[in-house]
């Protein structure tokens, strides 16, 4: 699948945002992804509201092969392939998929960045300036040998 073919795909949906990801695409609106154009096809995101309807069409999630195991990922599953020809109903799906990510997106809480916590660590710990001293003049054991002279 390339660029071309996937804008034309959601031409019906709207307005995506297509980028480069691992070996195929991202495809997000509205700041949000909601599908992997892959070699292995079009896999549209998915939660417990979803993937009956996925089952039922018999798609397969996301799954990757490692040197040890198969990595199943099952927040995305492949779309079936006679939706690729009814563009009206493969919209349909789209915005389930979007609905999907929006909603594990509100289910994630914020991540807070180490460099953050110690940021704050630092704000709550922080001590008054310290007092100047006078500030005296050091001198080193060959110059005083010189002034004694």
């Amino acid at each position: 699948m390339d660029r071309d073919f996937l804008i034309d795909l959601f031409a019906d949906f709207g307005p995506v945002t297509i980028r480069r990801m691992f070996s195929g695409f991202g495809i997000s609106a509205d700041g949000t992804n909601f599908a992997l154009a892959l070699r292995a096809g079009l896999y549209f995101r998915a939660d417990e509201t979803t993937i009956p309807q996925f089952e039922a069409e018999g798609s397969q999630p996301f799954s990757y092969q490692t040197r040890t195991k198969t990595v199943t990922v099952n927040s995305y599953w492949q779309l079936p392939a006679r939706l690729f020809d009814d563009s009206e109903e493969l919209s349909d799906w789209a915005r389930a998929a979007l609905a999907a990510a929006q909603r594990a997106a509100l289910r994630k809480r914020p991540k807070v960045r180490k460099a953050a916590k110690k940021v704050a660590k630092r704000a709550v710990v922080k001590k008054p300036p310290a007092k100047k001293k006078p500030a005296t003049r050091r001198v080193g054991k060959a110059k005083r040998a010189h002034q004694s002279r």
